[in-house]
């Protein structure tokens, strides 16, 4: 039986990639229960994640993708919790960008699976903001966290460098729309939407 709950951290900070910075809101997801969580992304300040965390063991931070804002805090946030980093490693250029002098500790992959408080998340590879994009499948909790991949409104951003548009678009109809209508999309940025509401937001 999953105990687990879906909590939302917002941290604000700056985009920065090709020359060029952004403010941004980024959405960070804790998964679990009172005893344990997993965090996905951890983006800007690790502070602010830390205390949503509350002294809870930390399972996995699990980083979406290689972007600055969705990592720039994970190794904090690793020394902080003790967790370890998972990463695409096809993202690994991105990374290196921001964190020169750490790296992550284990290759996030297709099909990675997660246990966290009796509720299992499934990795789903979807290449297209860039080449590492993985989303989070958690079906116990009819949810799905797409990072950069898929917002309420349609598909992420790919007019910068690692980005490719049909790329995402085959992503996003191979990957996610398989996933059932009522599934809860849960975003890297904004607010969320569902499968069924972004089919028609896809053309």
């Amino acid at each position: 039986m999953s105990t687990a709950r879906i909590e939302k951290v917002v941290v604000s900070g700056v985009f920065s990639l090709d020359g060029q910075d952004f403010d941004v809101d980024n959405n960070v997801w804790l998964v679990g229960d009172d005893a344990e969580v997993l965090v996905i992304d951890a983006a800007h300040d690790a502070a602010p994640i830390v205390e949503a965390i509350g002294g809870r063991t930390v399972t996995a931070i699990v980083l979406t993708h290689g972007h600055n804002d969705h990592i720039t805090a994970a190794p904090a946030l690793r020394e902080a919790t003790g967790a370890e980093i998972w990463f695409n490693p096809a993202d690994r250029m991105l990374w290196d960008m921001t964190h020169a002098d750490a790296t992550p500790d284990r290759d996030l992959t297709a099909g990675t699976r997660f246990t966290v408080a009796g509720t299992t998340l499934t990795a789903l590879h979807t290449p297209g903001h860039s080449p590492g994009s993985t989303c989070l499948h958690a079906p116990d909790l009819t949810t799905v966290f797409t990072g950069d991949t898929l917002f309420c409104g349609g598909p992420g951003a790919t007019g910068r460098s690692f980005s490719d548009h049909p790329t995402i678009l085959d992503s996003i109809r191979s990957q996610l729309f398989s996933l059932h209508g009522d599934t809860v999309v849960k975003t890297g940025h904004g607010d969320d939407t569902t499968i069924a509401g972004e089919l028609r937001n896809l053309d």
